[in-house]
């Protein structure tokens, strides 16, 4: 029942490609920019740490060919950056370089930018990226996550309803425990073996590869799965031995302690698993980050889980569970509730970045729809807890049953009262005392029980897709970094003709990154008409904003030796600019020509 609703949600939630989490900074060489000599490297800066594949590059001459690289590294040794290393023999015209790392939060990325040596080539030579995600790989990897959420969530919420609200009979919920149990594992090893497959893009046919898997094993993402694993053996023996405890008579609180305590290391252990690869793990204040999201997990399963542990108690309980066993959870619950508020505000400012992105980004507006259902929850819960204040009131009035009169004792002897006292009723059982109400008590706590529980699953079914889901920070600086969907960094690129008579002609290439308001790197590279690069003695470059009466705005060009460049032009306006490029091609030569350029926010 619980995932029924969740996974139709899902699967419509999640049916376009998953956005990549790490924006491409910057590239080194640039894109489109034109050398006059090819570099020794070529360097990839992303706004988070990355992992390297063996494929991450791939270099393709001006006619396609593949050219032999180094291997993948770092620059600096920066876990931001990607750096390959190129042969000294490139020869003149277009490279394009194909790219494709993974995420500090374990999604893959790709996509692609060119260089030119010399002059560029008349065109680029075509390069596929290949797909972000196979939709098929995609599909069974959302679906083992979202199983591994609900399983964790299942197993650590009703052990700790079992440790924490001690129910009279906690038979029922051993079922619900092995359960979750198999699920987890089951979840972690399709999770385990998809990982290759989901890095490349490729088909679920792929982890049946031994070298694939082997290669996973190696990254950080493989690792924790198997930690996670291996936290699951112990986890089974703490059931058990739990069990046992449950069953036999408590032997001291020292004994409960211990116990208690390895149940709380390996939850803690089993929640830093996910922890460790998923948002928490790239970003700013990285440490505080992992803290905060082992707790919003750990208090996410303590609520969720006993929501579904103590419904499967109502239900299956015979007799009917004892109140103080409700009431114990109600107030575990409140404990969790407020442990979620404070992490979730903490998680949800560290995600978003500004308030703009909560309607501005997917992650925003899904952020929002979290917190709509969790306020239905608390809603829904509220309700629950004043069943359980009236339910605790009225086993409280049967234990304790209202005295009845005494009848009054009738003279041995002598003549009868002329109006005998009436027959006093007949005090009722306590066992019986109550049992209506209790029971139409008990039926409005299960029905108020099981909405929490249905809101419950489709909020952790959004939680899911959330995780998958670039942070609205993250998604802040690609988009104004301005990366479109293959990857290229791109750039407003102005190529303005000019001719001055007998004296020469040719172009200026412009290069305004990244275009928008702001500070912008200038780039300029002037051409010959054979297309070759051209030395001129002076460059110049303003821009004005007609519409506001702004400018014009002097680019301080400096001659680089093959190209001119300023450091930072500040435009501080959207709008249709109008670009000046005036270029000396002698001591009394030069040409000025104009273009209008769109400066976007």
């Amino acid at each position: 029942m619980l995932l029924g609703p969740v996974l139709v949600l899902l699967l419509l939630g999640g049916a376009g490609p998953a956005s990549a989490h790490a924006a491409l900074a910057s590239t080194d060489p640039g894109d489109g920019t034109v050398l006059r000599r090819a570099p020794a490297h070529v360097t990839l800066t992303f706004s988070e740490s990355v992992g390297l594949r063996d494929d991450s590059f791939r270099v393709l001459d001006p006619g396609g060919h593949r050219v032999h690289t180094g291997e993948a590294g770092r620059a600096g040794g920066r876990a931001d950056t990607a750096r390959v290393a190129l042969p000294g023999e490139l020869g003149e015209g277009t490279y394009t370089v194909a790219w494709r790392v993974v995420s500090a939060d374990s999604h893959p990325v790709s996509g692609a930018f060119t260089f030119s040596v010399g002059k560029p080539s008349r065109t680029a030579a075509p390069v596929d990226t290949g797909p972000t995600e196979d939709p098929l790989t995609a599909g069974l990897h959302k679906t083992a996550r979202y199983l591994s959420y609900l399983a964790v969530a299942l197993l650590v919420g009703t052990a700790a309803f079992v440790a924490l609200c001690r129910p009279p009979d906690p038979a029922p919920l051993r079922r619900t425990l092995v359960a979750a149990w198999w699920t987890l594992l089951a979840a972690t090893v399709a999770l385990l073996a998809l990982r290759a497959p989901y890095e490349a893009g490729t088909g679920p046919s792929a982890a049946l590869d031994p070298a694939a898997l082997g290669d996973t094993l190696t990254t950080r993402p493989g690792v924790l799965l198997l930690v996670r694993l291996g936290l699951l053996v112990p986890a089974a023996l703490y059931l058990v031995h739990a069990a046992r405890t449950a069953r036999a008579d408590r032997r001291g609180g020292r004994r409960t302690a211990l116990t208690g305590a390895v149940g709380v290391v390996l939850a803690v252990g089993l929640a830093l698993t996910w922890a460790a690869a998923e948002h928490a793990s790239a970003g700013t204040q990285v440490p505080v980050a992992m803290t905060s999201s082992v707790l919003h997990l750990l208090a996410t399963a303590v609520w969720l889980g006993g929501l579904a542990a103590l419904l499967t108690t109502l239900r299956s309980a015979r007799p009917a569970p004892d109140a103080t066993t409700v009431a114990r959870f109600s107030r575990t619950a409140f404990t969790a509730v407020t442990v979620l508020v404070v992490t979730g505000v903490y998680q949800s400012w560290r995600g978003l970045g500004s308030w703009q992105a909560l309607t501005g980004t997917a992650y925003g507006r899904l952020l929002l729809a979290k917190v709509i259902l969790v306020a239905v929850l608390l809603a829904a819960a509220a309700v629950s807890r004043r069943w359980t204040a009236a339910l605790v009131t009225v086993q409280a009035a049967v234990r304790e049953p209202a005295r009845v009169p005494e009848r009054v004792p009738q003279p041995a002897v002598g003549p009868p009262p002329e109006a005998p006292y009436p027959e006093a009723p007949r005090p009722t059982h306590p066992s019986r005392a109550g049992t209506g109400t209790g029971s139409v008590l008990r039926r409005g706590l299960y029905r108020s029980v099981l909405v929490e529980a249905v809101v419950a699953a489709v909020v952790l079914g959004v939680t899911t897709v959330l995780t998958a889901t670039p942070p609205g920070r993250s998604a802040e600086e690609a988009a104004r970094a301005a990366v479109p969907a293959g990857g290229v960094l791109p750039a407003s690129v102005t190529t303005i003709p000019f001719e001055i008579g007998d004296s020469g002609s040719g172009t200026v290439q412009i290069t305004l990154d990244p275009g928008r308001t702001g500070d912008n790197a200038v780039q300029a590279v002037v051409f010959g008409p054979d297309g070759s690069l051209a030395a001129v003695p002076e460059l110049r470059l303003s821009f004005t904003l007609p519409d506001k009466q702004v400018g014009p705005i002097e680019a301080d060009l400096r001659d680089r030796g093959g190209y001119w460049s300023a450091n930072t032009v500040t435009l501080p306006l959207p709008g249709t600019w109008t670009m000046k490029a005036t270029v000396r091609v002698s001591e009394i030569d030069q040409v000025s020509e104009t273009r209008r350029i769109r400066v976007e926010r």
